[in-house]
Formats: structure tokens, C-alpha cells, sequence
């Protein structure tokens, strides 16, 4: 998976033809590049900067049908969804995982309430469900998370969700769809749309970011799936397009797990304003979020409000014996989701259904906004079969729903390396050879040098942030843990990818910049 080969694809081919090109590399447009890809279509997507660089490397890391939309009696989403949940589980085994959840209850109506809800949760997943929900009793739900606020609590009730880590699936999304013969490159922004005579769209004028070389890509069909960036491509195509997204902030804290010791997750269904709030052991941390804040203006490195922060601090604080303040927090990090409304439609971005919409415009644009990371599969086949439809593409059978992104026979000494796949026997083969390069860069952070060096070569990491936010989540688990290593990681960057001095300052300079949005 090297990035030289697939931009030397496209100067070689200078003239070639494409079945697709994608635009965005974030959940869904890699979702969209498998399934075009393991179809047979000739297949090109083309990210403006990395893979996952937005929302779809700052979500709850859930894969999960949706209490919440339950709720709000979206009972179809939820279906989807839970059906999902269960081929994703299936399918990727190696970077999912199967999470019980309690929902504390402090009065006998929610236990009935959440009960109840839970049932038809449970019923709605058929035969992929994760477990059965049930009711514990009060002193069971303190063995199970002992440092939850004990005053009045009746009991808890527990469910089963997946949980996940998000960019590690869209990296592995990036080597599948390449395996599977398409072309797929981070950097790469498209600046136009092409157009035949007859006004319709035939490929994209995009440039190489990192090198500046300027490519037209033709195709049979463009698809666009950049999440909060929609309609930007929109009125490449049409100048006076209405907007079709309306961007949501959702905002998380990572903290230490003395916070919730224990294997168990706490949903809280309802918070004082109406939003649900998670806590989720992650790689040994504690993620808590999560906000819905309406923004007007979309941006790359979206920051956390101060009020969103004391939103999470607050709540968590309600059901904790020991409060999170600000001094505790690892990490902040925030996220946009991709809402897909009727820009007429005055509803709160909470109410907005996290349901996917597919169009084709007049001149043959194939977009598709909302959704959520969970049905990510499900978006892409329905993408894709509405090229089929329309005519733009030969019939071809979907074979996603039990395609493999693991494969289970490998013997590991360490299990945590299961996450970089059949990579995980080339990193301990590295280690066994050079048993230096398996000592931790940091004794807050899982990372060894081995595992820096073999992402170099395999997983195309262009700068300092790819590899510590999302090759790594070094990033996430402890911002400030990331920056003590960023110095030693530059320097291993520039050795394996032949950079010089200046390139390790300048990366370590905006490492430090970014920084400031998760402190």
C-alpha cells in the first residue's frame, strides 16, 4: 500500500478511462471504494487530505444500531443499523469488539421504560444479535461499575453494542479496496468537475497536494461522499446548488479508566437538555461524550466549545463518585457529523434522522450525505447500485456482506497487534530481528518503534499527524503523551520516507499547532 505506485498509476494512464471515481476518504467513501472494487468496477478515490481525517476518525467508537433513534421512533434506521452492527462485527473482527453497556436507573419508571426499550432493541438485531438485554439489581450494577453514584439507584439494565476503532477500519478499508485492484490517494483534492458539451459529468481535475502536479481524471461515474463538505462538490457542479447538510458538532473527553474501572460502558439516555451520554472503555482509557452542537461554518480542525466540555464534565460528574474536572482530561476532540436535511426544515440538529440520502443530479453527480459509520457498507451498496440504475454502470452483484477484512488463522505473540492485520506477523518479525525497535516510545502509550517503521512503508502517512492521530491514536489516548514522542516519531518518519531536517521541524511545528484543539 504505497502511495508512489498509485499516483504513478494515474501518469501512466494519462488518458484512462475509470468506472469510478470517489471523492472523500472518510467512512463512507472508502465504504463506497470496497464495494466498487470487490464488484470489478475500475475504481479511483481521491482524498483532499488523509484518510479519515474527519468525522470518520472522531466518532463515539460505536458500531451500534442506535438507542437514541429508538427513541425517537426511527425504528427502521434501527433495524438497518443493528443488521449492520452484526456484519461489521462478522467482517472485522480483529477491530471490533462486542461492548456490554448499563443504563443506570434511579426510579422504577425508567427501569420499565429502558426495559421495555431494550426488549425491541434486542428483538429488532434478529439473528445478529450481540447478547440479550436484561436487569440487574442495584448491588449488581456497583460490582459491575463500582464507582457509579450509588444514592437511589434501583439497578441498571444491561445491553450489548460493538465498539471499534474508526481510523484503524478506514485503513483498513484503504489496503482492501486496493487489494481488490482500486486506486486509492490521500492528498489529493479535487479542484473541478469535468464536464462533456452536453454539460455532463465526465471526471475531476485534481491536484497531488503533496507535490503539486495537477491530473484529469475521466470516468464513467463521480461519486461524491465528503461528509460535511457535500456541498462544496455541489456547486462545482451547479454554482447556485441549495445547501443539502447541515453540520453537527459532537464533542468527547478521554480520560483515565480509574474514572470507570471495570469492563462495563454507561449510556445515559437522557441528559438534562435531551442528548445521550456514553462512557466507553477504550484501549484502556475512558471516552465520555457526546454533544450536538448546530454549526454554520465548517472547518478542518473543528475546536470544542467550553460549554460542550462543561456539558460532558457536568453529566459525567451526576453519575460518578469521582468527578472529572478539566485538569483530568487526556484528550478533547471533536467531530462534525454529516447531517442530510431539508435545508427548509427549522428542526434541531438532535432531530434530524441520521438516515442517508442518495441524489444524482441533472448532470450525473452521485452524492450520498448522513449516515453514520455503523451502516457504512450499506450506504456504499445502495451508492452503488444507484449507478446501476441510472444506467452509468454494468450490473454487478454486491459480495460485501460477508467480505472479511481479517484473517483469523494468524498466530500472534502480542493479540494487540491484531490491529494492523497480516501486517500485525511483519511488525513482530521486525521486533524478533531487532528487539529494540519493540521498546514502548512512551510508557503512556501502547506504541513501539517497530510499529512506526512498518507504517511508513505500508500505510501511507504523509505527515507527523497522520501517524500520531490516526495510524496511531496516540493523539487521542493522551495529547500530551503524543507530543512528548512527536520529536523521536519525526525522526523515524524521516529516516524510513528519506526526509531531511527541515521536514522533521516543520512537521513538529504543526504537530504543536494542531495540538491546541485537543488540550
Amino acid at each position: 500500500m504505497k502511495r508512489e505506485k498509485q499516483t504513478a498509476l494515474l501518469k501512466q494512464e494519462k488518458d484512462y478511462l475509470w468506472d469510478i471515481t470517489v471523492i472523500g476518504g472518510g467512512a463512507t467513501g472508502l465504504g463506497i471504494a470496497v464495494d466498487a472494487a470487490t464488484r470489478g468496477y475500475k475504481t479511483i478515490l481521491l482524498e483532499k487530505s488523509d484518510f479519515a481525517k474527519g468525522t470518520s476518525s472522531r466518532s463515539t467508537k460505536l458500531v451500534h444500531g442506535g438507542v437514541r433513534y429508538l427513541a425517537q421512533g426511527d425504528i427502521l434506521l434501527v433495524a438497518e443499523a443493528l443488521h449492520e452492527r452484526g456484519r461489521m462485527l462478522k467482517n472485522a473482527a480483529h477491530l471490533t469488539g462486542n461492548q456490554e453497556f448499563i443504563i443506570p436507573a434511579y426510579s422504577w419508571w425508567d427501569v420499565f421504560l429502558y426495559t421495555a426499550g431494550l426488549k425491541f432493541y434486542d428483538l429488532l438485531s434478529g439473528r445478529l444479535s450481540l447478547g440479550k438485554s436484561y436487569f440487574i439489581n442495584a448491588e449488581k450494577t456497583l460490582d459491575r461499575l463500582p464507582l457509579l453514584r450509588p444514592g437511589g439507584l434501583k439497578g441498571g439494565i444491561v445491553y450489548r453494542d460493538g465498539q471499534f476503532d474508526d481510523s484503524r477500519m478506514a485503513v483498513e478499508m484503504v489496503r482492501h479496496s486496493i487489494g481488490n485492484g482500486a486506486a486509492a490517494i490521500n492528498y489529493f483534492e479535487v479542484k473541478e468537475l469535468l464536464k462533456d458539451k452536453n454539460g455532463r459529468v465526465t471526471g475531476v481535475k485534481a491536484m497531488d497536494t503533496a507535490a503539486g502536479d495537477i491530473y484529469s481524471i475521466h470516468s464513467r461515474l463521480v461519486i461524491n461522499a465528503t461528509g460535511v463538505f457535500t456541498d462544496e462538490i455541489h456547486r462545482m457542479d451547479d454554482p447556485e446548488a441549495r445547501p443539502t447538510v447541515r453540520p453537527s458538532q459532537g464533542v468527547h473527553i478521554v480520560l483515565d479508566r480509574s474514572f470507570l474501572p471495570g469492563d462495563s460502558a454507561i449510556m445515559i439516555p437522557k441528559t438534562d437538555d435531551g442528548r445521550v451520554l456514553f462512557a466507553i472503555p477504550w484501549y484502556d482509557r475512558l471516552v465520555a461524550g457526546t454533544t450536538d452542537t448546530p454549526l454554520d461554518i465548517v472547518t478542518n480542525e473543528p475546536r470544542a466549545l467550553d460549554e460542550e466540555i462543561d456539558f460532558i464534565l457536568r453529566t459525567a460528574g451526576k453519575y460518578l463518585v469521582k468527578k472529572p474536572v478539566r485538569s483530568d482530561i487526556l484528550c478533547i476532540f471533536a467531530g462534525l457529523r454529516p447531517l442530510a436535511a431539508d435545508p427548509d426544515n427549522p428542526e434541531a440538529t438532535r432531530e434530524v434522522s441520521r438516515r442517508h440520502k442518495i441524489t444524482l443530479s441533472r448532470s450525473g453527480l452521485l452524492s450520498i450525505t448522513g449516515g453514520k459509520w455503523t451502516s457504512y457498507r450499506r450506504m456504499a451498496e445502495e451508492t452503488i447500485n444507484r449507478g446501476i440504475r441510472a444506467g452509468v454502470l454494468e450490473k454487478r452483484k454486491c459480495v460485501t456482506r460477508d467480505y472479511s477484512f481479517y484473517s483469523p488463522g494468524l498466530t500472534l505473540k502480542s493479540d494487540r497487534l491484531k490491529i494492523y492485520g497480516s501486517g500485525a506477523v511483519e511488525i513482530e518479525k521486525m521486533i524478533e530481528e531487532k528487539p529494540g525497535l519493540g521498546e514502548l516510545l512512551d510508557p503512556r502509550l501502547p506504541y513501539t518503534r517497530a510499529e512506526i517503521v512498518w507504517i511508513c512503508h505500508n500505510e501511507m502517512p504523509l505527515k507527523l499527524e497522520d501517524m500520531l492521530a490516526r495510524r496511531t491514536r496516540s493523539l487521542v489516548l493522551d495529547a500530551r503523551a503524543s507530543s512528548d514522542i512527536a520529536p523521536e516519531v519525526a525522526a523515524i518518519m524521516a529516516r524510513e520516507l528519506k526526509h531531511d531536517d527541515n521536514w522533521v521541524r516543520e512537521q513538529i511545528k504543526e504537530y504543536h499547532e494542531l495540538l491546541i484543539n485537543y488540550l
